[in-house]
């Protein structure tokens, strides 16, 4: 039996080929103007991927920031519960995953693990894009830098400027200030970085910091973030093989068990 698993965020779309035990294929696409043309697109090259025809897939689960948009599928899952599944699958070699940071571009969430891999709590930055990174991406520009050279830039900075803004909007402002007073772009990015660090930090903290720590979600390609979260946590964080795939993956593997369960 074969199941997919849709998560259409806010900025791409993500599609896992699940068999039950393996993943057969994946995709990931910026997004398109409406979710549903963004889930029957993911759909369509994640089973190209596989190579399957969509006769193959028993069932399809969606999940993301616009599952109930896509109108697609036989399922809908919340991405908390996606997310759950989907590190429970990957696992880590340090023990199984306690804690997910999973930041998108425009919302983060904390979510808390329980032994027998349940939700035990969760803690979601969802209205302000100052914790999301939509506010990495809108400092970028500001900086007239690419996305790629404002991680690099951030990377290569040892000093990080520190940010006082708590608003995107502001923040953009502050930029400017910064700049005006002769503060470098490398400062700037890896103050950026270690700003939203801070916030994600204390959502951490809310939930309850438990070992093991995954970072997922596109996010978790980004080395300077990645690095900025590790020294605010002071600890080690665990970064998934694909990790802006695993909700989409944990959405199949929620279709694969309904399929198996013949309830929907």
């Amino acid at each position: 039996m074969i199941t997919a698993g849709l998560d259409i965020g806010s900025t791409t779309s993500k599609a896992v080929l699940y068999d039950g035990v393996r993943i057969l294929g994946t995709a990931v696409i910026p997004n398109l103007a409406l979710p549903s043309d963004s889930a029957r697109c993911v759909f369509d090259a994640g089973l190209l991927s596989a190579g399957l025809d969509r006769s193959r897939v028993e069932a399809v689960a969606a999940t993301g920031y616009g599952r109930r948009l896509a109108g697609f599928g036989d399922l809908v899952v919340t991405e908390i519960k996606a997310c759950a599944l989907g590190v429970g699958h990957a696992g880590s070699p340090h023990g199984p995953i306690r804690t997910v940071l999973d930041l998108g571009g425009q919302d983060t969430k904390v979510i808390a693990i329980g032994d027998q891999g349940e939700v035990q709590d969760f803690a979601m930055n969802d209205k302000c894009a100052a914790g999301t990174g939509r506010f990495l991406e809108l400092l970028a520009r500001k900086l007239d830098l690419t996305f790629d050279e404002f991680v690099q830039a951030a990377l290569r900075s040892e000093n990080p400027v520190h940010m006082n803004s708590t608003c995107a909007v502001f923040a953009e402002s502050e930029v400017v200030s910064l700049l005006a007073r002769g503060i470098s772009k490398d400062e700037i990015a890896a103050g950026a970085h270690q700003a939203i660090a801070e916030r994600i930090g204390a959502m951490v903290r809310r939930v309850g910091q438990q070992e093991v720590i995954a970072f997922v979600g596109g996010g978790a390609l980004n080395q300077a973030l990645a690095r900025s979260v590790e020294e605010s946590l002071n600890r080690t964080v665990f970064i998934p093989d694909s990790p802006q795939t695993l909700v989409a993956l944990g959405a199949a593997i929620a279709a694969f068990g309904r399929s198996r369960e013949g309830v929907f």
